[in-house]
């Protein structure tokens, strides 16, 4: 899954505030500020969490999972596609 961290990472990679995210994603803004006010992992029910997850793939964001190998390096993070 994501972490909050993560999230907020994301959203600065595309330089988009909650507002405009729970918009990208079909969610709410108090939906959005719970999650990235979660402790480590993002909290949500499953419907949530993929509408997430498919709105940051959508517009260009890569989410690095714990084990993941990014230019040799393993663990978290967030990326955007190549072009």
């Amino acid at each position: 899954m994501i972490s909050a961290g993560q999230l907020k990472a994301a959203r600065a990679l595309l330089g988009i505030d909650q507002k405009e995210l729970a918009q990208l994603s079909g969610l709410s803004l108090p939906t959005i500020q719970r999650m990235e006010s979660s402790e480590g992992v993002v909290r949500g029910n499953v419907d949530s969490l993929m509408k997430l997850l498919e709105a940051l793939d959508r517009v260009g964001v890569i989410i690095i999972r714990p084990g993941d190998v990014s230019d040799g390096n393993a663990g978290r993070g967030v990326r955007l596609k190549s072009p």
